[in-house]
């Protein structure tokens, strides 16, 4: 083959790809705009802006929440109401960081506006207390448009199911919502968040029974290792306790006392750090042990 026929389809494929490339790029925008966007390659080093779920409870009615969420400097994505059929509102497009969780902080991620997304539900809210009384439960039909919503948003996010959590998960010292009437376990059950594996906590309840509760730097260490944000102070000082019942809130929701006890401790300890742990459908959760 001659060196100018060479020449030729050399030529020919450089224009075939720069027509290629200029096919690939977009439009100059309208108005005039001095630049184009081409987009023909895409970077690996990438991944989705949202990764955290966050719930609330509106500590209010509809109206009420409807209100302050429109009308002041706090809102939050979707609103799920307390009706026989409960209706979703969206406040704030996906797009948009909603403001919602305020001072924030998970696995060492803070203020977590940003890469979240916030879901209000409508209940009276919850009033602390030393009985073991969780407040009003959550209406059934209501939990069933929270577990559709939740999973919806999770599956187009990826988000992982320790990244489905509370306001007082990620606030364990200003916040108490959703509160201990949230039903962790039933979501969990339904694949949406995590929740501890119930026949290890089990046998580690038989064992720090027997040996005794952990000490503070074995709840600090073991809280921040499970995402919560807690002072390492080695002491079980107010903060610490604050974090304790925010993981009871969740995890061991019958009687959220702040205190470091065995079932605490065990619950604890059976949660995994990432991920999900299976969960009984047959028994309900273990009851606080006798006073």
């Amino acid at each position: 083959m001659s060196g100018g026929i060479l020449l030729k389809l050399s030529r020919l494929t450089t224009l075939t790809l720069l027509t290629v490339l200029a096919g690939c790029s977009t439009p100059p925008r309208p108005g005039g705009s001095a630049y184009q966007i081409n987009e023909s390659m895409t970077a690996t080093g990438q991944n989705n802006r949202i990764d955290m779920i966050v719930l609330h409870y509106t500590a209010g009615t509809t109206l009420t929440a409807l209100a302050v969420l429109t009308n002041r400097d706090v809102s939050a994505h979707y609103v799920v109401t307390d009706d026989i059929k409960p209706l979703v509102y969206r406040l704030v497009n996906e797009n948009m960081s909603a403001w919602h969780a305020g001072e924030s902080s998970w696995y060492g991620r803070n203020y977590i506006n940003p890469r979240s997304i916030g879901i209000e539900i409508v209940h009276p809210g919850w009033e602390r207390n030393s009985t073991g009384g969780m407040g009003m439960p959550y209406p059934p039909a209501q939990i069933d448009v929270v577990v559709a919503l939740t999973r919806d948003i999770a599956k187009r996010y990826g988000v992982a199911p320790e990244n489905i959590i509370g306001h007082s998960d990620v606030a364990p010292l200003r916040k108490q919502d959703p509160g201990p009437a949230f039903p962790w376990r039933q979501l969990a059950q339904a694949g949406i968040g995590r929740w501890y594996d119930e026949a290890a906590a089990a046998r580690y309840q038989a064992d720090f029974s027997r040996k005794g509760v952990p000490d503070a730097k074995w709840f600090q260490t073991q809280l921040k290792r499970v995402g919560y944000s807690v002072p390492e102070t080695g002491r079980f000082d107010t903060s610490t306790k604050q974090v304790i019942s925010a993981f009871q809130m969740h995890y061991r929701p019958e009687l959220v006392s702040g205190g470091p006890d065995a079932q605490t401790a065990a619950r604890l300890q059976a949660l995994p750090t990432t991920g999900s742990a299976f969960v009984s459908t047959d028994n309900p959760p273990e009851q606080p042990p006798a006073k």
